[in-house]
């Protein structure tokens, strides 16, 4: 009997829903630790990263408007879905990141855990964020956190899978959509991730994968008017401050990188609400009647 020859997976990005490959038609070699061949991904170009931004806009309105408690489920069933696949992703991140498969397996079982951890929060950030404010006169007010919106996710370089994890789920839990741009050197868990968004209820455009260069696709991320908050995670000290640069000239939202970041720590509650606005509504207060009694 001759051998099999092997089916060699084929990457794609994903926008609105679907794999696209990119416009340009490139693709560049993703490498083990060793230098070993692995894979070939899609090398995203500025044109990709646009229609990314068109995908996420058109779903954000269903996305942020979608109580609270669905967006919970949805993020949970992700979480399943990934539970199932535990060995695809242990095997794509011990041969990108050259962990052995023990510790590859931990970081795996610590990002799904932080998915489910993530999904929790949905229907309890409001009372965190949000409250009634104690105010003096004949009215009240109530602060409500809302969704920034279109969020630019550059994500770390370092921690392919659970760092990808760390940046990506808060800010989709809180109602935002996402475009996100994975790891240059280790993207095939963020290009397998979508696989798993797209089968998990996951709205078409609520998350947007591209894999390439990131100041490549960072550069038209932070000049572009339409999306409202960039996350910086994953670039270093210079093409940080050119980011920077880019989204004050359109007064984005930026998270900066924090260097020597340990993504297995608690994560908080910071980049959640760092991706909400506050809205504070004010409303009067009467007399009922002549007692002065009032509601």
């Amino acid at each position: 009997m001759s051998e099999r020859l092997a089916v060699l997976k084929t990457y794609k990005l994903f926008i609105g829903g679907k794999f696209p490959r990119s416009e340009s038609g490139r693709v560049y070699q993703v490498t083990d630790a060793k230098g070993g061949w692995l894979a070939n991904a899609p090398l995203a170009s500025r044109k990709d990263a646009r229609d990314a931004v068109v995908a996420a806009r058109k779903a954000f309105g269903g996305w942020s408007g979608a109580t609270a408690y669905l967006r919970g489920q949805v993020l949970y069933r992700v979480a399943e879905m990934l539970e199932g696949r535990r060995e695809q992703f242990t095997a794509e991140v011990a041969a990108g990141s050259g962990l052995s498969k023990a510790k590859a397996a931990a970081e795996v079982d610590a990002a799904i855990d932080r998915w489910v951890w993530y999904a929790g929060w949905s229907d309890k950030v409001a009372q965190v964020a949000g409250g009634a404010n104690p105010v003096a006169g004949p009215y009240f007010n109530l602060s409500t956190p809302e969704p920034t919106g279109v969020v630019a996710v550059l994500a770390p370089r370092e921690s392919a899978f659970l760092g990808l994890v760390s940046v990506l789920a808060p800010a989709i839990v809180t109602g935002n959509t996402v475009v996100l741009v994975a790891s240059e050197s280790a993207p095939l868990p963020a290009l397998s991730l979508a696989e798993v968004l797209a089968t998990s209820d996951v709205p078409g455009g609520v998350v947007n994968v591209l894999s390439g260069r990131a100041a490549e696709l960072g550069a038209p991320l932070a000049a572009h008017r339409d999306v409202n908050a960039i996350d910086l995670s994953g670039a270093d000290a210079e093409l940080a401050r050119e980011l920077e640069v880019a989204a004050a000239d359109n007064l984005k939202r930026v998270l900066r990188p924090r260097p020597g970041t340990s993504w297995t720590a608690d994560p908080g509650t910071e980049r959640m609400l760092a991706l909400l606005e506050t809205k504070t509504v004010w409303h009067p207060t009467g007399s009922l009647g002549a007692s002065g009694s009032a509601y």
